[in-house]
């Protein structure tokens, strides 16, 4: 089963819950604000996407500029600190299994669900 990994108030994230929508497939929507993603999801999400946790924060957030622009961190730290703020992880992701891919843009969620069929 699809998983997107979604929040409303973003327009890419809408844009891609409709493409979800309307490939009918089954799927499952996660606000993960209202239900943020544990550090082994994280990792598992990170391991999914072949990528390294800093490519997956939203690096243009108020927050991240005002906190954590300029710093090093370690791979686990910034696990950390999107376990402790959600809201810094990129939108929308969409999960297929094994496979995991950000919708930037939303497209791209669009494009590999018509490879599915």
């Amino acid at each position: 089963m699809i998983t997107l990994l979604h929040i409303n108030t973003c327009s890419k994230s809408r844009c891609a819950l409709d493409f979800v929508q309307t490939s009918h497939q089954e799927f499952e929507i996660r606000d993960y604000i209202a239900d943020p993603l544990n550090k082994a999801e994280l990792q598992d999400l990170l391991e999914k996407l072949k990528a390294k946790p800093l490519d997956i924060i939203r690096k243009g957030a108020l927050l991240f500029k005002e906190q954590y622009e300029g710093k090093v961190l370690s791979d686990a730290e910034w696990i950390e600190v999107l376990v402790e703020h959600p809201a810094l992880l990129e939108r929308p992701i969409l999960i297929d299994g094994e496979v995991a891919l950000v919708g930037r843009p939303p497209e791209r969620i669009a494009a590999y669900l018509q490879t599915k069929g």
